[in-house]
């Protein structure tokens, strides 16, 4: 059990600087990597409902935090939106 638990690389979504982990984009890149990761386990792991819980908590905050920079800053959003590759 000594294994360490790598956190996936999130998408590069614009950052505001370089340590930029706390604004809304930075935050809806690193949701969509967990989300990302997980939808990859539970395609191996179908009846894991745990960890559905898990994803669809995280799927809503994601949306949450899109409305918010939708909402605020459309200029930011839409291009969250082209490098996380969410929306048609």
């Amino acid at each position: 059990m000594s294994e360490t638990a790598t956190q996936p690389e999130p998408a590069r979504a614009p950052r505001l600087h370089d340590k930029d982990t706390g604004s809304a984009a930075a935050q809806a890149s690193r949701l969509t990597a967990r989300i990302l990761h997980l939808s990859g386990h539970l395609k191996a792991h179908p009846k894991d409902n745990h960890t559905r819980r898990g994803l669809l908590a995280m799927v809503n905050k994601r949306r949450k935090q899109l409305l918010y920079l939708k909402r605020s800053r459309p200029e930011l959003y839409a291009d969250v939106i082209g490098a996380l590759g969410l929306r048609k």
